[in-house]
Formats: C-alpha cells, structure tokens, sequence
C-alpha cells in the first residue's frame, strides 16, 4: 500500500510538513500559552484558567461576542436567502446574464479594507449618501448607521452582504445547473408550479451546496476583523467590537499576550464547531452510505 503512488507522496510531503509544522505546531503553541501570564512576551508561567476567566467578564469580549453572534445569525441567514434567490433569476437563462453574474461577482473580488472603506465613504454623515442628498434639498434624510451605536451593526450587515452575496449566487447557481433536466421536464408534465419545484425538489438535492456555502460563509463570519477595522473601527465606543479585532487589541496593542490567545483559542473552537459537523456530513455519512 505504502508504495503505490511513490511521486505523489514525495510531491505531497513539503505541503504535509508544512501543515503539521506551521498549522498544528502553532495551534498546540497559541493553546499552551493561553495558560501561561504572558504579556509582552511569551511566559512560561502557568495561571491555568485565569486568562480565561478573565476574559469572560470583560465586557468588551462579552459585547464582541454578542456582536458577532447578531452580525453572523442575520448574515447567514441573508446571504444564503438572497444567494439563492439571484441564482433561481439566473437560471431562467436570462439576456446578459454573464454581465449581471459579473457584476454580482465583482464586489467579492474587493479586500474587505476596500468594501469597508467604500461604505464608510457612503455612510459617513458629512461627505456620504446623506450630506448629498440634504445638500439637494432633502434635509430630513438620514443615513447615519456608522455614527450610532443601535445602528452601526446593521451598517456592517450592509457591507458584508454587499461583499459577499455574489459569491453565494455563484455556488448556488453551479448548484442549479448541476440538476438534471429530466427533472424539470417530469414536474412540468406533472404540472407542479416553479417554485415548488425549486422548494421542495431542487434544494433538498442542493444540499452539498448549501452545507459547503454555510461552512464557508460561517468561517468568514468568525474571522470577521478587516470590513469591522476599515468601516467602524470597533466604534462608536464598543458597540460594533468583534473577537478578532480583540485578539488583535490585546497581543499588538495592549501587550498581553496570553489574554489576546485565550480568545483566539475561543476562536478556534468556534470554528471546530462549524467544521466538525460539516466533516461529519460529508464525509461520515458517505461512508456509511458505502
């Protein structure tokens, strides 16, 4: 067994040390030191739960926690809703749809420093969408997300569908294109209408896509930091705070190492807990298919 495949193997091993080196000898590493009392510089000095308990009564992680749970829960939801919905309309070979998927492409081809820093132009209060429109005679429109702690989530929603729906449209429409066309003939000779096709045919045997869109929307969601730092900086005060902008705070500003690393091992649970099921299914239940 062993020697099947021999160039392969030797071709893989530069990427399988890599991984194991940098990938897994860094999580062991970011874990132990949550441990320690590191500060400016990694310690030693084991305080076992300490950092994390210190970490789960600081309101700021608290609020940033709570923030990415409210930013995630409405961005999943919506992107997959408005995803598949753009691709349902371009599957219904509509003209110039390699321009329209293109356009709808194209925001996802921008960094987050971008998308963030173009929707702080459009919301900003003086300069922005509502300076124009009272500087035009409409004094009484408002457009001041960015400014307002209640509101400055929603802003970031904003942004963060604006960036990323595209992508999902692409995947869901490869999704819809993969169905057999035997499969719309039979339900328009049984008369069953379009969008009971869609709803009840086609997304059940869509769903590899969706799992792999909420696997890959859900990790983009915990790591949320560029779009938070180029739009609100965490701002105003902590109302739009996300975990990683914390991690960063706390190792690169406030010098306290083994804080910032007992977030990002929080971090990386919570990304274990979207990869774990997503494995599960997808490889667990094939092979028991097997």
């Amino acid at each position: 067994m062993f020697t099947r495949n021999i160039p392969a193997k030797i071709a893989a091993t530069p990427m399988v040390t890599t991984v194991l080196v940098v990938f897994i000898g860094c999580t062991i590493w970011t874990i132990w030191y949550s441990f320690t009392g590191s500060r400016l510089l990694p310690s030693n000095e084991f305080v076992g739960l300490a950092q994390y308990e210190r970490l789960f009564s600081t309101s700021r992680w608290n609020v940033s926690v709570r923030n990415l749970l409210f930013y995630g829960a409405f961005s999943l939801v919506f992107t997959l809703s408005i995803g598949f919905l753009l691709a349902v309309l371009m599957d219904q070979k509509i003209r110039f749809e390699s321009a329209f998927r293109t356009i709808m492409l194209y925001p996802f081809a921008l960094s987050f420093i971008v998308t963030g820093l173009v929707w702080q132009w459009i919301m900003n209060p003086t300069l922005g969408l509502q300076g124009t429109l009272r500087n035009m005679g409409w004094e009484s429109f408002t457009f001041d997300w960015i400014a307002r702690g209640d509101m400055v989530l929603y802003a970031l929603l904003i942004a963060g569908l604006w960036q990323g729906t595209g992508f999902v449209m692409v995947l869901m429409l490869a999704g819809l294109r993969s169905i057999d066309d035997e499969i719309w003939k039979a339900a328009r000779v049984d008369g069953i209408p379009a969008w009971r096709t869609y709803l009840f045919i086609v997304l059940p045997m869509m769903r590899g896509v969706f799992v792999t869109a909420v696997v890959l929307v859900g990790a983009g969601i915990v790591r949320l930091y560029d779009l938070v730092v180029a739009l609100t900086n965490g701002g105003p005060g902590i109302s739009s705070e996300v975990p990683a902008k914390y991690v960063y705070d706390y190792m690169f500003t406030a010098g306290n190492i083994g804080q910032g690393l007992a977030a990002s091992t929080m971090m990386l649970v919570s990304v274990i807990i979207i990869i774990v099921p997503w494995a599960y299914l997808e490889f667990g239940g094939r092979g028991k298919n097997q």
